[in-house]
């Protein structure tokens, strides 16, 4: 189904120099929106390392290299 939508010269110039040869708006903003929904924002990544077992490797050496740590050293 085809719908006609309005937007502004600014709007359509950025969409023409972001579309490629043989692609239609449809496809570029398609891609856009797509892009869009893929971006997701720092809290996404709370916990990624959770129950990784190179990153606990990782901890427990920087933790005990603190521990090793003096200050005036």
């Amino acid at each position: 189904m085809t719908k006609v939508i309005s937007i502004s010269d600014d709007v359509y110039n950025s969409l023409k120099n972001l579309k490629k040869p043989g692609e239609s708006f449809s496809i570029v903003i398609r891609k856009l929106v797509k892009k869009r929904k893929s971006k997701k924002g720092l809290l996404s990544l709370a916990g990624i390392w959770k129950n990784n077992e190179e990153m606990v490797k990782i901890m427990n050496n920087i933790t005990e290299d603190r521990k090793k740590f003096k200050v005036g050293n």
